[in-house]
């Protein structure tokens, strides 16, 4: 004690069990960069939201999407109907509502089929390489070299049942994996030459296990930004094949169809065409911007937290 400056008292002692850490998981860690970005959290909680609205909404609103002989025909947004009437005599907030449901289904249901299928395929092919890696490849460029729309406008006219919505949704997942599979196959490529899969082989993980523990959990950046895209991608192809008559279809509705029968009317009656539209740019915009939070929170490279 001898080194202290006079009149300086000496710290108290502190005890071994008075220091104390916090355990800090990947998962923690993930939720935490995550919440720091404010966008993907504002997404977040607006794409709740629409959810709510497309199947909460109506169990408490009044009317569906079917003609009712009591609605007026044609009638501009007003307090009983806030999105106003068609020409048939149907609310619009209600086929809203019953087109953001089947709309949603079906795109989170192709994100969901695509980026599993594209991910193991591509992450398979990068693994073994060789002829391996050339014949799986080699299918997903004759896949890409067709037309999506013609390949998906001829198998979902050979579909039983193929106005539901599951059926379209598994017709455009059936040609959409293909992209995501190149890109997985790309990072896996790389990857797969780090020391880490070499310590995975010299311990004799199985390859099956070096896929779905250590080369697609290293790849989620990739595939999430993939999957996102495919949620706003689906909602298009949806509304592309209503066009065509091989999407939902009346009775139903989704957005996309509400858009195809409002075409001739965003001037004289634009609130049958721009709700949906409204409702279409907003999935598409929030699942993007909640994508990009969550590549960068499960990303295990990244580093820097946004602010």
């Amino acid at each position: 004690m001898a080194d202290l400056q006079p009149g300086l008292a000496a710290p108290p002692p502190v005890a071994a069990e008075a220091i104390t850490t916090q355990q800090r998981n990947q998962a923690r860690m993930a939720a935490r960069r995550f919440l720091r970005h404010r966008l993907a959290v504002t997404s977040l909680v607006l794409f709740v939201l629409v959810v709510a609205f497309a199947f909460l909404g109506p169990l408490l609103w009044s009317y569906d999407h079917t003609v009712d002989r009591a609605i007026p025909a044609s009638t501009p947004p007003s307090m009983a109907h806030p999105f106003g009437t068609t020409t048939a005599g149907q609310d619009v907030m209600g086929q809203v509502m019953r087109g953001t449901q089947q709309s949603l289904k079906v795109a989170l249901t192709v994100a969901l089929i695509s980026t599993t299928v594209g991910s193991l395929w591509g992450a398979v092919a990068g693994l073994y390489g060789g002829w391996v890696d050339n014949l799986m490849m080699r299918f997903v460029d004759v896949i890409l070299v067709v037309p999506l729309l013609v390949l998906v406008t001829a198998m979902a006219g050979n579909v039983r049942g193929g106005t539901s919505w599951w059926a379209v949704a598994l017709v455009i997942s059936a040609f959409i994996w293909t992209g995501t599979s190149r890109v997985v196959r790309g990072v896996v490529l790389s990857l797969r030459e780090q020391e880490f899969i070499e310590a995975c082989r010299a311990m004799g993980a199985s390859n099956s296990r070096i896929v779905l523990r250590h080369l697609i959990p290293n790849a989620a950046g990739p595939i999430i930004v993939a999957g996102t895209l495919a949620v706003a991608f689906a909602i298009l192809a949806e509304a592309a094949l209503s066009f065509l008559g091989f999407g939902i279809q009346p009775p139903d509705t989704s957005l996309g169809l509400l858009i195809e029968n409002a075409r001739a009317a965003p001037f004289t009656r634009p609130w049958l065409f721009y709700p949906p539209g409204v409702f279409i740019v907003l999935i598409a915009l929030t699942i993007n911007f909640v994508g990009d939070g969550m590549r960068d929170a499960l990303d295990p490279r990244q580093t820097m937290t946004r602010r």
